[in-house]
């Protein structure tokens, strides 16, 4: 089995006391070098210690996780955030892609985050664009997490080979696709990306994606007309006709008058 180090820095001490212990029991292909305190312990270790993976806080005084990343060469690291962050945040972090764990901590979301960090990491290892994207995840992060309007406007989409950054104004509809969910971009472009439908309502922003059928979520922006023949479809400026499901009928042509008055 292959072993990857990693080190740990938050300045909640029982936080990294009861991680360190998890990582012992339920991961033992992390070896972990030491944990920190502070940003400057953490830079300690990092120079003392070949390390595979930081688990960051993000929230710490002085100086928060953000501002330790960007004093560190990113490119030699896998970073998987530890936080108590509100809602907000949680979308953000979702919508990169970005490896996170929830205060508390439970072994079994440590167990699934620490397998997807390590296939991200052999990724990253062997394609030079996943390192681009990853770091453009990080610094997209942080402004989604800075920003005042608390607008999701980039995601980073997981395929099944690699990752890419999709604008959110440029995606059109999503469709549902057993435990996949296919992207249509404005542009007759697509992507495949490995999360389910359910996950990306969560992170769109609401308005103006709305979601009209168990398998199709919608973006408002695109919405040319709305159709009863023959059933009821939305169509868009494209040319596309999409069942909406008749439970969410009312539902769709209410948030049809919000989106409209949202607009003047």
């Amino acid at each position: 089995m292959k072993q990857y180090s990693a080190i740990i820095i938050d300045d909640e001490r029982n936080i990294r006391d009861a991680l360190r212990i998890m990582l012992d029991e339920q991961c033992p292909e992390i070896k972990l070098c030491g944990s920190a305190g502070s940003a400057d312990e953490g830079r300690e270790l990092l120079r003392l210690n070949e390390v595979d993976f930081i688990f960051l806080d993000i929230s710490m005084p002085k100086e928060d996780g953000f501002a330790f990343l960007r004093s560190i060469p990113r490119d030699n690291y896998g970073v998987i955030f530890v936080t108590a962050y509100e809602e907000y945040a949680l979308r953000a972090l979702k919508a990169n892609a970005i490896d996170y764990l929830l205060k508390p901590v439970n072994t079994l979301e440590l167990r699934e985050a620490v397998t997807k960090a390590i296939e991200y990491h052999e990724l990253r290892r062997n394609k030079e664009e996943a390192r681009k994207i990853y770091h453009d995840s990080l610094d997209n992060l942080n402004d989604h997490i800075q920003s005042a309007d608390k607008q999701i406007d980039k995601i980073t989409i997981a395929e099944q080979f690699g990752f890419r950054m999709v604008n959110v104004s440029d995606i059109m509809y999503l469709q549902a696709d057993s435990n996949y969910t296919i992207l249509h971009l404005s542009g007759l472009s697509k992507i495949v990306a490995t999360r389910s439908l359910g996950e990306f309502e969560n992170i769109l922003n609401d308005p103006p994606f709305f979601r009209i059928h168990k398998s199709t979520i919608i973006n408002m922006n695109y919405l040319q007309s709305y159709s009863s023949y023959e059933g009821n479809f939305a169509e868009l400026n494209d040319g596309t006709r999409l069942s909406i499901s008749r439970r969410k009928l009312n539902e769709f042509r209410e948030a049809v008058k919000y989106f409209s008055k949202s607009l003047d």
